[in-house]
């Protein structure tokens, strides 16, 4: 094979110039960058390639954060909830907090900022009732009931960048400075981030792309006293807040936020919380803002005539890249990190850039790139890789890198090697479906609180990470990201102005009174009718896990009628259940193999009909099922961990929910561990093997007609589309 270029940015670092020089060689790179903690010499910087510069806006100038420590970023936080046993209380809000990161606000009048519950009864402290004392970090709370919970909502600044605090600790980097974040809102800061950018164009004209890293604000995280995550939203925003901020707040949308407002009983009002009006008008104020003053850097960088990149993640709050202000700012690129086939959507499916380029696993860091760990090293490496380009053929990035420090991955030859056949791989993908669309059986639409706010990101905590109570989830869009349909993102207000015609299967997933199942959202009559007579009259809904789950009217499931399935609360169980014998065989568990994995169990979900089609039953539990509903059907799933056999299974539900199982078997591979795309504007066709190891599968044409293929360990087949027929490339 010809070795091609381009497409691929390496990072790099002082006094490795020799084998960036071979690493760019090797993996084709055409770009160069430095990361967190690494800086690149002129001698690299005049190599052939483009020059990323990481660059921070709103943190590393501990010089001026300093000097100006009122403009220090803030967030609302809340001391643990503390029981009184006699009339007074005295609380010690800082403990459990690292003291290193967190640092009271005493310099705004806590009694005008802070909030003080009696969490017993949910009720707000009279301020003449407690005092703070500033030297020992206490709050003492007078005429307290005893045995009633009390709890103290307080201001703080914080005074060490979360992003920065993570990496440094992980990375062990001594007495290097701890970065404190300060805040553009306030004047001194505003005037610096511009004056520093100017500055900094000035002074690196070998800097063709800024990589903005992020903006301003970080999404929430903070850490224990023990130096380890305590918090971590990846979509909070709680830590954009500030006095000034409030009081723009205030005057733009005509009343007040206060503390509980963001501290919610201690949830930080994370994304799986159903959102307040209060907190969805302060993200839309925050988005506003952020989107104003991201504009003007990016205009600076624009008239130096360089590119403006942003990386999205760590201080990406309020720049919501599906938001209706993200277009405003006029980035050239998003870089991110692909953890998987859905963050490799999140990525590459954002609009209004010129590029989108994913940062793959692993990172270059000492905790990964240690003596004795090879086998481990090219496993994560090709597991992300296999992993996220089942995705990449729905919706290529424009662009890959790595991140970290690659004199740690350069003393691993075979994890370079991979790389290399990685990057070549990635850029014969791109030659031939890059402006490529490729075909969609099916339209289906994600429905939850965010819609298309959040594409690409329901059920996520932080990223990619696993958490047991998301798994069963996440694995719907990480089957889907790969899979051949076209996905939407849609929220319940979407579908109360009418649910858009084009659109074929509705899924509803995810823990009852999430903002993903819906919460009180179900409590909405004309909501429950547009989608009843939507199904009604032919197409599908699929629930998962606790679909459409609000108590109301001897419901639980609130489209109980359309999944043909309802939720055992307790207070029915005198009422006889007849209906729980599964059928020997149905289309969607037909391929099937051995047990099914529905992740995390939910008790009690029985069939509400005898027409209800019970596919699986475990533990007298429903975990697959349809129901007919006029022209239409619902199917219910308990849950869906990501994995080949569950993809399979989404597969069919969608087709089955459709009514169109008798189409399945055009343009379909028999074998669950490969999948094939069809491209017709550049008649290309290709069939990929997911799994490490050999792989056989029928191959079934646009006609119908089979044939068989087997493929090696993470092999990528091409072929050629002749009408509805495919010729494979040898």
């Amino acid at each position: 094979m010809t070795k091609t270029k381009g497409r691929v940015t390496l990072p790099s670092e002082n006094n490795f110039l020799e084998e960036t020089k071979d690493l760019m060689s090797r993996w084709g790179a055409d770009a160069l960058r430095d990361s967190d903690g690494t800086k690149l010499d002129d001698a690299i910087k005049d190599l052939d390639a483009k020059i990323y510069t990481t660059y921070f806006v709103a943190r590393g100038a501990n010089e001026f954060a300093l000097q100006h420590l009122d403009e220090a970023q803030q967030l609302f936080l809340s001391s643990d909830y503390v029981v009184a046993t006699e009339t007074s209380l005295t609380i010690h809000f800082l403990e459990g907090f690292l003291l290193e990161q967190i640092k009271p606000d005493t310099i705004h009048d806590p009694k005008v900022w802070w909030q003080v519950y009696d969490r017993t009864t949910n009720t707000v402290v009279s301020t003449d009732l407690w005092t703070v004392d500033k030297s020992s970090n206490t709050v003492t709370i007078q005429k307290t009931t005893p045995f009633h919970e009390y709890s103290v909502n307080f201001l703080s600044y914080m005074i060490w960048d979360p992003t920065q605090m993570y990496n440094h600790i992980t990375n062990d980097w001594g007495d290097k400075d701890k970065e404190i974040p300060f805040d553009v809102r306030q004047p001194h800061s505003y005037q610096f981030m511009r004056d520093s950018l100017i500055e900094f164009l000035e002074t690196n004209p070998k800097t063709d792309v800024v990589r903005f890293t992020t903006f301003f604000y970080h999404f929430t995280l903070f850490f224990n006293d023990k130096r380890k995550e305590k918090f971590v939203d990846w979509f909070g925003y709680g830590s954009s807040v500030s006095p000034a901020a409030l009081d723009a707040f205030e005057k733009e949308r005509g009343y007040r936020l206060v503390a509980e407002d963001f501290i919610m009983g201690r949830t930080y009002n994370s994304t799986f919380c159903t959102p307040t009006q209060k907190y969805r008008d302060y993200i839309d104020f925050q988005q506003q803002f952020v989107a104003q003053q991201a504009k003007e850097l990016v205009d600076i960088v624009h008239s130096y005539n360089r590119e403006a990149v942003m990386f999205l993640g760590d201080n990406w709050i309020g720049t919501e890249p599906y938001g209706k202000y993200f277009a405003s700012i006029g980035l050239d690129g998003v870089v991110g990190s692909v953890g998987g086939g859905a963050t490799l959507r999140l990525i590459a499916d954002i609009p209004h850039v010129k590029y989108t380029e994913g940062r793959f696993l692993p990172y270059f860091f000492p905790d990964t790139f240690f003596e004795g760990n090879d086998q481990a090293i090219i496993d994560e490496a090709l597991t992300n890789w296999v992993g996220a380009r089942r995705a990449l053929l729905r919706k290529p990035l424009h662009r890959i890198g790595y991140g970290g420090y690659p004199s740690l991955a350069y003393k691993f030859p075979k994890f370079v090697d991979l790389i290399a056949s990685i990057t070549e791989e990635f850029r014969e993908i791109l030659d031939h479906i890059e402006n490529a669309k490729p075909l969609s059986k099916f339209k289906v639409a994600i429905l939850n609180d965010w819609g298309s706010l959040r594409t690409w990101q329901a059920f996520m905590v932080a990223h990619a990470l696993h958490y047991k109570q998301i798994y069963s989830y996440l694995g719907v869009l990480e089957s889907l990201s790969g899979m051949d349909m076209e996905v939407v993102f849609l929220s319940f207000d979407d579908i109360l102005e009418g649910i858009p015609e084009d659109i074929d299967v509705i899924i509803n997933a995810g823990d009852a009174n999430t903002a993903f199942s819906g919460g009180n959202r179900w409590d909405n009559p004309a909501l429950l009718t547009t989608i009843r007579k939507w199904v009604h009259d032919g197409h599908g809904l699929i629930g998962i896990g606790e679909p459409s789950a609000y108590e109301k009217g001897g419901r639980y499931f609130q489209l109980a009628d359309i999944l043909g399935v309802e939720r055992e609360r307790g207070f029915t169980l005198s009422t006889d259940k007849y209906f729980e014998t599964p059928l020997d065989a149905h289309f969607i568990t037909e391929d099937l193999q051995g047990c099914m994995n529905f992740g995390e169990q939910i008790n009690n979900i029985y069939a509400t009909h005898a027409q209800t089609e019970i596919a699986h039953m475990e533990n007298e539990n429903v975990v697959v099922s349809s129901h007919q509903y006029g022209k239409g059907r619902g199917v219910y799933l308990m849950g869906l961990p990501y994995s080949f056999d569950n993809t399979r299974i989404l597969l069919r539900s969608i087709y089955y929910a459709s009514g169109k199982e008798n189409s399945l078997k055009r343009y379909f591979v028999s074998n669950p561990k490969c999948e094939i795309n069809v491209y017709p504007s550049s008649g290309k066709v290709v069939i990929v093997n997911n799994t490490a190891e050999v792989q056989t599968t029928d191959v079934y044409d646009g006609s119908g007609t089979l044939q068989t293929l087997t493929l090696q360990g993470s092999e990528i087949k091409w072929g050629d589309l002749n009408e509805e027929t495919i010729t494979y490339n040898s």
